[in-house]
């Protein structure tokens, strides 16, 4: 979990997990801009366009936080 959304907070959580020039898949909010400028390749999604570029999409992680958050949110009060 991480306390915000904010870009400054997610770059560095990103930054320790994925390698450098990995292939990044999100969607168009404006906290990851910050990867355009990365060592990450970065690739958005826009869901009021299309659901997936090719075969990618990321639709599964938006699955699975959205049942981790129904169950965390009892516990926690996550939104």
């Amino acid at each position: 979990m991480v306390e915000n959304t904010k870009s400054e907070t997610l770059l560095p959580v990103i930054k320790r997990k994925i390698k450098p020039d990995s292939w990044v898949y999100t969607d168009t909010y404006r906290s990851y801009d910050a990867l355009d400028v990365s060592e990450f390749h970065h690739e958005r999604i826009n869901h009021s366009e299309l659901f997936a570029v090719k075969q990618n999409h990321i639709n599964g992680i938006e699955n699975f936080w959205n049942q981790a958050k129904r169950i965390l949110r009892k516990y926690n009060g996550i939104n």
